[in-house]
């Protein structure tokens, strides 16, 4: 099941009572793909929003719609309703107030506490949101660009910033942003699709934290490793053209360790002195051995024994 499925599943659950019935089909009728006196139709890719469509014109209107299917060329299916009858749809357009011709959202229609209920009816009809572990996107397709104004407008009240952008023809109203989406499902009474998407959001913070931690490890096993080997490099040139008995005891004691043990860090050759010294303590005499070095590469590596 997808995550908007399981959105969709959600807000139907809670559409219970004869206010929220009314609420959630004006959604539905308003966001539908046709809405004149002559014809209704309203048509879902889901199961879930065509049956809820069918029941909640039924409780309102005492008339059971017929669903037709229609089957694409890669097996999905679309579920239409077809509403013809012209007294009918007087009837529709009177209790709702339509225009014939003209889309608007009322708000005397629905009251206050019942605009969640309307706008889960909208995205029953018309939206979609991503899977979370994906990517924070949600969206509502407009058949007109008025009310896909007005559902913005609707959304800025409840804090959340929608964008809006044409494709094939359509308007889309979308939402971008985990904190958004989060407050649009609440809005919509959708709050357990809510909880698991932050429970995706805290996961993937951790995860990629993780990744980061691991990422920064590496790099700083990458780092060791080449400055390592750059001081082998170094000692072994020292040897090579003037002996290791050039260097002073202290400068010695180190090189010999590491060539010895070229996986140890600085601290772990300063704790191995005796007596220890610090980390930059093994730094800096590294540093004098590495200036040696270059001394005779700067000679072409004279001196050689």
């Amino acid at each position: 099941m997808s995550f908007s499925d399981e959105v969709r599943k959600e807000i139907c659950a809670g559409i219970n009572d004869k206010d929220k019935r009314f609420a959630c089909l004006y959604g539905m009728l308003l966001f539908s793909r046709i809405l004149t006196a002559k014809r209704i139709c309203f048509q879902s890719k889901s199961i879930t929003a065509a049956e809820t469509f069918g029941d909640l014109f039924n409780a309102v209107f005492h008339y059971k719609a017929e669903c037709r299917k229609s089957e694409y060329k890669n097996g999905k299916i679309m579920y239409i309703y077809d509403i013809t009858d012209r007294k009918l749809i007087d009837e529709v357009l009177a209790k709702y107030r339509f225009s014939d011709g003209e889309r608007s959202m009322n708000s005397e229609i629905i009251s206050i506490g019942s605009l969640g209920v309307f706008a889960a009816g909208v995205f029953l009809a018309c939206g979609s949101v991503n899977d979370p572990e994906k990517e924070y996107h949600l969206e509502f397709t407009s058949p007109e660009e008025k009310i896909a104004e007005e559902l913005i407008a609707l959304l800025a009240d409840i804090g959340v910033t929608a964008g809006i952008t044409v494709r094939r023809g359509q308007y889309i109203v979308y939402i971008k942003g985990s904190e958004s989406i989060e407050d649009t499902l609440t809005f919509i009474n959708a709050q357990q699709c809510t909880l698991e998407l932050m429970n995706v959001k805290i996961y993937k913070d951790v995860r990629n934290k993780a990744n980061r931690i691991t990422n920064c490890d590496n790099a700083n096993i990458n780092k060791v490793v080449k400055a390592s080997m750059k001081q082998v490099e170094d000692i072994q040139l020292i040897a090579k053209t003037r002996g290791l008995d050039s260097l002073t005891e202290e400068l010695r004691e180190v090189a010999e360790i590491r060539l010895e043990s070229t996986g140890l860090s600085l601290q772990d050759i300063g704790e191995s002195l005796n007596p220890p010294i610090s980390r930059s303590g093994v730094n800096h005499r590294f540093k004098k051995i590495a200036k040696i070095a270059d001394s005779i590469r700067e000679n072409g590596g004279s001196n050689e024994k």
